[in-house]
C-alpha cells in the first residue's frame, strides 16, 4: 500500500508536480473539461492512488470505461506507447501497470450486485425529484408518509407506496380535515408519475435487502481500499432516477457515517461523473440539500468529486465547496462556452505566469489546469498540467472478467435474492380483505333475515288462504248437503202428493183399519171370552184403538 499525497502530474521534465494531499482530500474536487480532453483518464488516476493508500471510493461508470480498473493494463494495448511516453515525459520512473480492488454494483442487478433502498428511506423529498412533482403534489406525498408512520405501516417498495396512496383516496375526507387538502387528483398525478417510474425501470431500486453502507467502506487483504463501481450506461436512459440514486447515497452516507473532523486521510471518496444531471431543473428545496450534504458531509471523512463538461453546470454556491481542481480544454465555440471560460478562470488562484483564459482553449488532449489545496489548506497557483498515465486498464472489461469479479468478490450473493416481507400492502390488503369478508356478512346475515322474513309473511299468506279454502269448502259441502236435503224433502212431498200415491195411501189406510179392527176383536175374543164382551166396553173400546192406531201408521 501507497502513502504519501497522491500524485496526479507535472510539467515536462517533472517539473511543479501537483498532488493531492489526504489531509485536504475531504474538501472535495471537481474534474471539468469537454469531450475527449482527458477527463476519464484523469478520474482513473486519482481513483488509482485513493485505492492504493487504503482509501475506498464509489464511482459511477457512466460509459463502460472505467471498469476497467479491476484489471491491469498491458504492454500489448494499444495505449501503451502512449502512457510510457508520458510516464517518461513527466519523470514518472516508478510507473508501471496495477489492477485495484473493485467491487461491482447494478440498480438492475444485471452488471453487478444488486443495490436497493426502501422508499421510506429515500423520503419524500428525493422521492419528489424522482417523480417530478410539484409543491402540491409533494405535499400530498407528505401526508402519505406521516400517515404510514403514525399507523406503523412500512413503506418499502413502490407497491407498499401505491397501496398508501389509494389508502389515502379512501381516507380522503378524514384526513383533509386533519392536514390539509388531499385532492384525488393531485394522488392520481403521483400514482402516473409511479407507473412511469416503474417504465424505467425504477422497481428494481426500492425493496430489501437495503444497500449496507458498511459494505462501501472497506479494504482488501493487502490494505488496499475498494472501488465500487455502479454500472450506470443503462440508468442513464432514465436521467432523474440517476441523480436521485446518487445524491440518496451521498445523504445516506452523511447519516451513517460518524463524526470525525478532518482524518489523515478520507474515509470514502465519491465520484460523481455527468453531475450537471444533479442539478438540473432542481428546485430550490432540493439544492438547499445538496448544498447542506456537500457542506457537512466533509466532518464526516469523505471527500466529494463532481466530473462534468462545464464548470458552470455546478451552482455557485456548491461550486464554492469544491477546493480542489482539475480543468481540462474547454471549447469557446458558442456564448455559453464564452461563459464557461471566463467563469473556471476566475475559480482558479491566479499564476502570473499563466493566462488562464485563453490557456483553457488551449490544452492538448490528457492535458490540464491544476488547483490543488496545499498541506496548510490554501488552493495552489493554477499550473498547466500534464496528467499521470493510469496504470489500470483503460477500457472496459469482458463479460466474463466481470462475471469472474462478481462472483469471488467479498459481498457474494448478500443481495442477490429479493426479499418481500410483510409491510404497508400487505397489511392493507389484509385489513380490506378482513373489511370486506365482515361486509359480506353482514349482507349475508341482513339478506338471510330479509329472505325469512318473506318466507315468514308468505307462509302466512299461505297459511291464511288454505284456511279460507277450507272453510269455503266447508261452507259449500254444507251447502250442498242442506241442497240435497231439500231435494229430497221436495221430492218425498211431491211423491205422497201424486194420485196413486193418495190411492195407495187410503187403501192401504182402510185395510189397516178393517184388520185392525179384525184383530182387535179377536184380542178381545182371546182375552175377554167373547167378541160381544170384547167389543164393549172401556177395554175393550182401548184395545180397539191401540190396534187401529198401528195398523193405521203401516
Amino acid at each position: 500500500m501507497a502513502d504519501g499525497p497522491i500524485f496526479i502530474g507535472s510539467g515536462p521534465g517533472g517539473v511543479d508536480p501537483q498532488n493531492l494531499e489526504l489531509k485536504r482530500a475531504n474538501r472535495h474536487g471537481l474534474i471539468a473539461g469537454a469531450t475527449g480532453t482527458g477527463k476519464t483518464v484523469t478520474l482513473q488516476g486519482i481513483i488509482e492512488g485513493f485505492s492504493a493508500r487504503g482509501v475506498p471510493c464509489f464511482v459511477a461508470d457512466v460509459k463502460g470505461d472505467l471498469s476497467g480498473l479491476a484489471m491491469a493494463g498491458s504492454p500489448t494495448a494499444k495505449t501503451h506507447a502512449i502512457f510510457a511516453a508520458r510516464a517518461a515525459e513527466i519523470g514518472q520512473t516508478d510507473w508501471t501497470y496495477s489492477d485495484n480492488p473493485v467491487q461491482f454494483w447494478d440498480l438492475y442487478g444485471e452488471q453487478g450486485h444488486p443495490i436497493r433502498t426502501t422508499v421510506s428511506e429515500m423520503g419524500p423529498l428525493l422521492l419528489s425529484r424522482l417523480l417530478d412533482l410539484n409543491e402540491v403534489q409533494e405535499g400530498v406525498l407528505n401526508i402519505a408518509f406521516h400517515v404510514a408512520d403514525k399507523d406503523g405501516l412500512l413503506i418499502l417498495d413502490l407497491d407498499d407506496l401505491q397501496s398508501m396512496l389509494v389508502h389515502c383516496g379512501e381516507r380522503a375526507d378524514e384526513l383533509t380535515t386533519t392536514y390539509g387538502n388531499v385532492s384525488k387528483v393531485s394522488l392520481g398525478t403521483i400514482q402516473r408519475s409511479l407507473l412511469q417510474l416503474r417504465s424505467q425501470g425504477g422497481d428494481h431500486f426500492f425493496g430489501e435487502p437495503a444497500l449496507d453502507m458498511d459494505d462501501f467502506i472497506g479494504v482488501d487483504d493487502t490494505g488496499r481500499g475498494i472501488v465500487n463501481i455502479l454500472a450506470a450506461d443503462k440508468l442513464m436512459a432514465s436521467p432523474k432516477l440517476y441523480s436521485t440514486f446518487l445524491l440518496w447515497l451521498m445523504s445516506e452516507l452523511f447519516e451513517h457515517l460518524p463524526e470525525i473532523g478532518d482524518p489523515d486521510k478520507p474515509t470514502l471518496c465519491f465520484f460523481f461523473d455527468e453531475a450537471h444531471l444533479l442539478f438540473d431543473e432542481a428546485p430550490k428545496a432540493l439544492l438547499d440539500k445538496i448544498e447542506q450534504v456537500v457542506r457537512l458531509i466533509r466532518s464526516k471523512g469523505v471527500g466529494v468529486y463532481f466530473i462534468t463538461q462545464n464548470p458552470i453546470d455546478i451552482p455557485d454556491t456548491v461550486a464554492g465547496q469544491l477546493g480542489n481542481r482539475v480543468q481540462h480544454a474547454l471549447r469557446a465555440f458558442t456564448p455559453r462556452d464564452q461563459a464557461a471560460v471566463k467563469s473556471a478562470a476566475t475559480t482558479f488562484r491566479a499564476n502570473p505566469d499563466i493566462d488562464v483564459a485563453t490557456a483553457i482553449t488551449e490544452l492538448k488532449v490528457g492535458e490540464a489546469l491544476v488547483s490543488l489545496l496545499l498541506p496548510d489548506g490554501s488552493p495552489s497557483p493554477v499550473q498547466r498540467t500534464l496528467i499521470k498515465a493510469p496504470r489500470s486498464r483503460v477500457g472496459p472489461v469482458t463479460a466474463v472478467e466481470r462475471g469472474v469479479l462478481i462472483q469471488t468478490d467479498p459481498i457474494g450473493s448478500k443481495y442477490d435474492t429479493l426479499i418481500d416481507r410483510e409491510s404497508a400492502e400487505e397489511i392493507l390488503a389484509a385489513k380490506t380483505s378482513e373489511a370486506a369478508a365482515a361486509a359480506a356478512e353482514a349482507k349475508a346475515k341482513t339478506e338471510a333475515d330479509k329472505a325469512a322474513a318473506v318466507q315468514a309473511k308468505a307462509d302466512a299468506v299461505a297459511a291464511k288462504e288454505a284456511e279460507r279454502k277450507r272453510v269455503a269448502d266447508q261452507r259449500e259441502a254444507d251447502r250442498q248437503a242442506k241442497l240435497a236435503a231439500q231435494q229430497q224433502k221436495a221430492a218425498e212431498r211431491e211423491a205422497a202428493n201424486s194420485p196413486w200415491n193418495r190411492a195407495v195411501t187410503s187403501a192401504t189406510r182402510s185395510a189397516s183399519s178393517a184388520v185392525g179392527r179384525t184383530v182387535a176383536n179377536e184380542v178381545s175374543k182371546a182375552v175377554f171370552g167373547s167378541s160381544r164382551s170384547a167389543g164393549s166396553g172401556i177395554v175393550g173400546g182401548l184395545v180397539r184403538g191401540i190396534l187401529g192406531g198401528l195398523f193405521k201408521g203401516r
